[in-house]
């Protein structure tokens, strides 16, 4: 009986095809790239302060600009980031008995003098120094008090995120891979539009989350996708290229948001191209894999006809014996198999710190440059041209030095960058922004690399549900990573880069626990995680018989011969 690898043989493992499907699908990470650090655009807090009527009354008579409001009446006050003018509170005075004039915006009050005054809360709302721009931060005031709102922001999509993931991951296993995918693009179509015309804050943290339940679930789907239309030994440099595409869109998203200055159209734009992907109904076949799990024979094999001609191979009879090498084994995996035994319960463990590791300093650092004080799209825009060598990195070094090696090294590095950035003076911008580079490369190379690391090291049957449980922790950093940034620059603008350090560091660490997987087979049970020898004898065991079968006949028999 012939496999679909075997047949795969025939119709080419990557062939034209499958370079169409998956460029094709690449495209899904771009939009990927928007959702996920949309945030720094969309939630953007600019500098603010209390409005006063009477001040705006003076504004609006003498022509002047906010500057000039903020310099005349805005005192100054000592905060995380050094002595910067009040955004909390504002002087509670009549502005028309202190000699404020037109012609005199300095008035006769110093800052000295400013500082003596009584203060109040901002009951009239604040003003933006955002002119002809808006973020969901100044359209709902979400500042001071309430600033704790945008880090809800982030944290309802890493929610929408977990249970997505799970749920279509379910449905895309009972009824389908490309019925999943589309599903889930109606709902991002849906509720992305639904985002962007939220009413209030609540009607808005409630389509977010519903947003993100078919935005990650969806990628999910299209990565398993491609990864099984391809050969074996492309499916990592598939995966690879699948997650570059992401690293293209953070490239492009700062552009986006520089000429488009609402964050309600931004969030259009970014869900115009999930619309557009319901046209891969009609490019893109089911997976021939899939079919077979569910019986589907008939089906599977008119798919694979079809790729076999466009890759312009000629298929033998053998396809008419095709069967699921999967349908013969009962799976029995439970959540309790990944602590079965001491080896699993340490590859659960360092895995998960891993995926939690990586969401939080990897989002954590793309965050905090909305926070800096610099040009946002510029910085932006750097910060996502160093993830770029990420992917080449990675294939260069993983199948000459390891895995092991380069994913220590890749968290270690992001840890020693972010606790030098941290001590790094304010006054050397450029080194600062060169250490804090390299600690965004090393964090993305560590991310990219913990996809595969995970299904290299678990055996076939609790690979999946390994890689599933794992990997929740990635939205559970996510949920974590605002909250950690947002409320800790408060007290100190370093002190995020200190915890992101620390946590890379024994990220890095505890992978040297890890065994290394390079030319290693994948193990099929649990009893080859404890005993890899055993493993690595099957694999020579097999590739003997295989040899063996291909002798000719009179080969064999002068074998038995010499051997009697």
């Amino acid at each position: 009986m012939a496999t679909f690898e075997d047949i795969l043989e025939e119709a080419g493992k990557f062939g034209r095809c499958q370079m169409r499907i998956v460029s094709i699908f690449c495209l899904v990470s771009i939009p990927f790239s928007f959702v996920y650090v949309g945030i720094v655009f969309q939630g953007f807090t600019p500098k603010h302060w209390c409005r006063d009527p009477g001040v705006s009354e003076i504004r609006e008579r003498c022509g002047w600009s906010l500057q000039d409001v903020r310099r005349a009446t805005v005192p100054l006050m000592n905060s995380s980031t050094g002595v910067t003018y009040s955004q909390c509170q504002k002087l509670d005075v009549d502005w028309n008995a202190t000699g404020l004039t037109c012609d005199n915006p300095e008035s006769e009050l110093t800052q000295a003098q400013l500082s003596t005054l009584p203060m109040m809360g901002c009951k009239d709302g604040w003003e933006y120094d955002y002119e002809g721009r808006q973020s969901f931060v100044t359209e709902f005031d979400l500042v001071c008090a309430d600033a704790w709102y945008v880090d809800m922001f982030q944290a309802t999509l890493s929610v929408g995120f977990l249970v997505g993931s799970i749920a279509i991951g379910y449905l895309a296993d009972k009824y389908g891979r490309m019925k999943s995918f589309l599903m889930t693009n109606f709902v991002i179509g849906v509720t992305g539009i639904l985002v962007a015309t939220s009413p209030n804050y609540i009607a808005l943290m409630v389509f977010r989350v519903l947003f993100g339940f078919g935005v990650k679930g969806g990628w999910m789907v299209g990565y398993v996708l491609v990864t099984e239309l391809v050969g074996v030994e492309y499916r990592r440099m598939v995966g690879v290229a699948y997650q570059m595409f992401f690293s293209l869109g953070i490239l492009i998203l700062p552009l986006l948001a520089y000429f488009i200055p609402n964050w309600r159209w931004l969030q259009v734009v970014f869900t115009i191209p999930y619309i557009c992907f319901l046209t891969y109904y009609w490019f893109i076949p089911e997976s021939p894999r899939w079919l077979l799990s569910q019986n589907k024979r008939k089906e599977a094999l008119e798919i694979t006809k079809a790729m076999a001609k466009e890759n312009k191979k000629t298929l033998s009879k053998i396809i008419e014996t095709v069967t699921d090498e999967n349908t013969d084994s009962i799976s029995t995996a439970s959540f309790m198999d990944l602590f079965k035994t001491s080896k699993l319960r340490k590859f659960t463990f360092i895995l998960s710190f891993n995926w939690f590791t990586s969401a939080v300093v990897y989002q954590g650092l793309i965050m905090r440059l909305g926070i800096l004080g610099g040009n946002v799209y510029v910085d932006f825009l750097i910060s996502g041209i160093v993830e770029l060598p990420a992917a080449f990195l990675i294939l260069l070094t993983i199948e000459r030095i390891g895995r092991r090696l380069p994913f220590a090294t890749a968290n270690i590095v992001a840890g020693a960058a972010c606790l030098i950035t941290a001590f790094i003076p304010d006054n050397f911008f450029w080194l600062k922004s060169a250490v804090a580079c390299v600690g965004r490369l090393g964090i993305t190379m560590a991310f990219e690399m913990v996809v595969f690391v995970n299904t290299e090291l678990y055996p076939t049957v609790i690979r999946n549900l390994g890689v599933s449980v794992c990997s929740t922790l990635c939205d559970i950093g996510g949920i974590v990573a605002p909250f950690l940034l947002y409320r800790l620059a408060v007290i100190w603008l370093e002190l995020p880069l200190i915890i992101f350090g620390a946590l890379a560091f024994v990220a890095g660490g505890l992978v040297l626990l890890l065994p290394e997987t390079k030319g290693v087979p994948l193990p099929e049970t649990i009893d080859d995680i404890e005993c890899p020898n055993r493993c690595r004898n099957k694999e020579n065991q097999l590739k003997s018989q295989q040899l063996e079968n291909l002798l000719p006949s009179d080969v064999t028999s002068n074998k038995e011969v010499t051997a009697v």
